[in-house]
């Protein structure tokens, strides 16, 4: 397996344009033989076998390295990740970020969803994207069209397959307009949802399962649960890859992977009084903090960030993050949703804070820096 080099402190770059999530769609479209619905040239690492109907299944949680690590409680996806190079997620490698990149085709600097939570400019307010601000419009905040509606209006049926409970949700408008949507709450509706959305050509059909990310949130991935549900999610692959509709292909992908923390790996800023100095909003999340910082306050913040995590976390000016093109193309709009400073965590740490986010401190598994367990994800074909 190898990874894109990202610097001495052993991050993974992210392959926006070659092999990132957000390639995935496009590398689809020309397989349908629907490339002329994109703009630009697509990505020049990702293609895919020609034919008439593609589900993609999007496994929340699934980094590359974790189904190396556990392939025999997951034999179908395993034989699927022989010989696969695995692809990046994006910055930070977290749910709305990935998901919002795979809608769209976008990096997350031009699609704006850059972070679990990321500040909403004018304001001193926190949008966050899985549970959203219904005082913010989702379409205002990610104005771009989805790739889902460049492929119906050129002619693809576009289906989504997703639980109930996320239709019309801000996100799913943000990330996945444009796809006719099919509630399905349990694998068998959901393998019957995709079956026959795939009798239809041509045809793209998106399938999402969250339930490893929220084994690996509350249990870890070294856990016997996590373990367990990889082998549940194994099987629901290849049931549903066995029940496509003839000629369809499957891609198997996820949004992120996962490293497990503990308290000793936490640093607590409600413990460090002088890691909010200069501090006036604390967003993004453990991984990966936005840090929204008071006039010309910022020199100081890095300073004594940097002074404080020593060699557990990589301390940015934006500026220096967007030169290190963490977040892809970055437009103006979407730069003040970006922290003054981002603080990007290494190993196993944590930066969390019981009085702002108070469930992060419950929570085992987490995600959204740069290290390879959490940007290297699998993109399998079957």
């Amino acid at each position: 397996m190898t990874t894109t080099p990202g610097g001495a402190d052993g991050f993974v770059a992210p392959a926006y344009g070659a092999r990132s999530l957000g390639d995935v769609v496009p590398a689809v479209a020309r397989a349908l033989g629907h490339g002329h619905a994109l703009t630009g040239d697509g990505p020049s690492d990702l293609v895919l076998p020609d034919a008439p109907a593609y589900v993609v299944f999007l496994i929340d949680g699934l980094g590359a390295r974790l189904l190396e690590r556990h392939a025999d409680a997951a034999p179908f996806l395993s034989a699927l990740a022989a010989g696969a190079a695995p692809g990046t997620a994006g910055v930070p490698s977290t749910t709305a970020t990935s998901l919002t990149s795979l809608g769209t085709g976008l990096a997350p600097g031009t699609h704006g969803l850059v972070g679990f939570t990321s500040r909403i400019p004018g304001t001193d307010r926190l949008l966050q994207a899985l549970q959203w601000d219904k005082r913010v419009d989702p379409v205002e905040w990610q104005p771009h069209p989805t790739l889902f509606e460049r492929l119906a209006t050129s002619g693809v049926h576009v289906t989504s397959v997703n639980k109930r409970e996320y239709a019309g949700s801000g996100l799913t408008l943000a990330a996945h307009r444009g796809a006719a949507y099919v509630g399905a709450d349990r694998v068998g509706e959901r393998i019957a949802a995709v079956q026959a959305a795939t009798s239809r050509r041509p045809s793209l059909t998106y399938v999402y399962d969250a339930d490893l990310d929220w084994t690996g949130h509350r249990h870890g991935v070294a856990s016997a649960a996590w373990v367990q549900q990889l082998a549940m999610i194994d099987a629901e692959a290849e049931q549903l890859r066995d029940a496509l509709t003839p000629g369809a292909r499957l891609v198997v992908v996820a949004d992120h992977g996962m490293v497990d923390t503990g308290p000793a790996h936490r640093i607590d800023v409600d413990d460090h009084p002088e890691l909010t100095d200069g501090v006036w909003l604390f967003g993004g999340e453990a991984r990966l903090r936005h840090l929204y910082c008071a006039t010309r306050a910022v020199p100081d913040v890095v300073a004594t960030w940097r002074e404080t995590l020593g060699g557990r976390g990589v301390v940015l000016t934006r500026e220096e993050a967007l030169e290190r093109g963490w977040f892809g193309e970055t437009t103006d709009a979407v730069r003040p949703r970006l922290g003054d400073v981002v603080v990007a965590a290494t190993g196993s740490t944590a930066v969390v804070s019981r009085s702002r986010f108070s469930y992060e401190t419950g929570l085992i598994g987490l995600h959204g820096s740069l290290t390879p367990d959490e940007m290297d994800i699998p993109i399998l074909v079957g």
